[in-house]
């Protein structure tokens, strides 16, 4: 098992999460912020599945692609030899059934069918694998990670893996016969670098520098309670110790997330500490680890 391209955070999880903690989210954002937290969760959960691989396999986490002028994303990927194993991954609680070809979450809420999902994701696959001179047979799976969840009247034709399928499921992949070649390597290395870094999907709420509650928070539990002393800045309410220049450098780092477009001053980031650390600490912390640009009052870093 080999990780080609590891998971990581999406952008815009990430940015829910610091808008999250600077300014109050409308009820629908929320939601919609929850629910992001939830998935990623789920994929988190597979992953540790996956980690535990023996067979010969690339593994590419977390892809956004394109097939001729349609994107779409794969939660999973694994290349083997003969096959390409694609899942979408489904953190979902609670009771569901299928009812013809609608899908419910009891006692009768109807939502997005993932066999739906996932087909369409599968064909797209497969247009863009042909594109790129490959026909490996593609092996698409929805799993539903959640040991809390329960599915009834599930159809038996169709390729969905339960939580308490997982474990043989996972004893079944590591069976296979698989032996990796320049190919398959080739092919992994195609498909990240096709990967966009940029999702056109974001869906965050409107915001400006203006409504952002300014200050130094906690690295652990996103808490403005936090003392800073000669050395280090010391949370009120966990505990957690943050070396200052770590505290700055995420500070200005949630600064770029966030707002793009402005430069980066001493001033700039003094205000969104909110004073907390003096301008000749920021400044000192920033010549260390950016390019200054321009002189005087009009420096900024890059």
């Amino acid at each position: 098992m080999l990780f080609y391209k590891p998971r990581t955070e999406p952008a815009e999880l990430l940015m829910f999460g610091m808008l999250g903690t600077r300014m109050d989210l409308p009820e629908k954002e929320k939601q919609y912020y929850q629910n992001l937290q939830k998935g990623y969760e789920g994929e988190l959960m597979f992953d540790t599945w996956t980690e535990k691989l023996q067979c010969e396999c690339y593994i590419l986490n977390d892809l956004l692609l394109k097939a001729g002028t349609t994107t779409f994303q794969i939660d999973s990927l694994l290349i083997a030899s003969e096959t390409i194993y694609f899942f979408e991954v489904k953190n979902y609680e609670g009771d569901y059934y299928f009812e013809g070809d609608r899908f419910y979450k009891r006692p009768r809420l109807e939502i997005v069918n993932p066999l739906h999902q996932l087909s369409r994701s599968e064909a797209l696959l497969r247009q863009l694998l042909n594109s790129l001179g490959y026909n490996l047979p593609i092996d698409a799976s929805v799993v539903f990670i959640n040991p809390e969840f329960a599915l009834f009247q599930a159809p038996l034709d169709k390729p969905i893996i339960l939580p308490n399928q997982l474990n043989r499921y996972f004893q079944k992949l590591n069976r296979i016969q698989s032996r990796l070649n320049g190919k398959h390597r080739l092919l992994a290395e195609r498909l990240v670098a096709l990967h966009i870094q940029e999702s056109p999907f974001l869906q965050l709420p409107s915001y400006d520098y203006g409504q952002m509650k300014k200050g130094i928070t906690c690295a652990r539990c996103h808490s403005f309670f936090v003392s800073v002393g000669k050395v280090n800045c010391v949370c009120k309410e966990c505990d957690y110790n943050e070396p200052v220049p770590s505290a700055v450098l995420r500070s200005v780092r949630e600064f770029q997330v966030l707002f793009p477009e402005l430069k980066l001053t001493t001033n700039i980031i003094h205000g969104w500490c909110q004073g907390t650390f003096s301008k000749q600490r920021i400044r000192r912390i920033l010549e260390k680890n950016f390019k200054r640009s321009g002189v005087h009052q009009w420096s900024f870093y890059e």
